[in-house]
């Protein structure tokens, strides 16, 4: 399989709760006027960036039932995130684990970490 911008991320498979996050440029205002001034982000180690990839969320445990019917898949649920790709994140520096890929820069950030989101919705 090729790799083309759309398609990079596809085999990138996110674990849990955690989110995939390509940082902003500092001081980058969203359309909506959103931005971290620098003193926020040197203090407060603080950040922002766009959610490119989630995990499937936070895994319920389920009782044990030997269902010779029921496949593997059925067995594992989970708690969906609050974060889905395109939201912008503010989230805490501390928690983020930062990965090169493709020679891009990305945080993988548990949700845990992350303070707020923004979503472009049409209303």
């Amino acid at each position: 399989m090729m790799l083309t911008a759309d398609n990079r991320f596809k085999k990138l498979i996110v674990i849990g709760d955690r989110v995939l996050i390509k940082p902003s440029k500092p001081n980058e205002r969203t359309s909506s006027g959103l931005y971290l001034p620098a003193g926020v982000q040197e203090k407060e180690k603080v950040q922002q960036g766009y959610v490119v990839r989630t995990g499937p969320g936070y895994a319920i445990p389920v009782p044990v039932e030997n269902e010779s019917w029921k496949s593997d898949d059925e067995q594992i649920k989970y708690v969906p995130l609050q974060a889905k790709e395109g939201d912008l994140a503010i989230y805490l520096m501390s928690s983020a684990t930062e990965v090169l890929y493709e020679g891009e820069k990305y945080y993988i950030v548990p949700q845990s970490a992350i303070l707020m989101l923004e979503r472009e919705e049409d209303f």
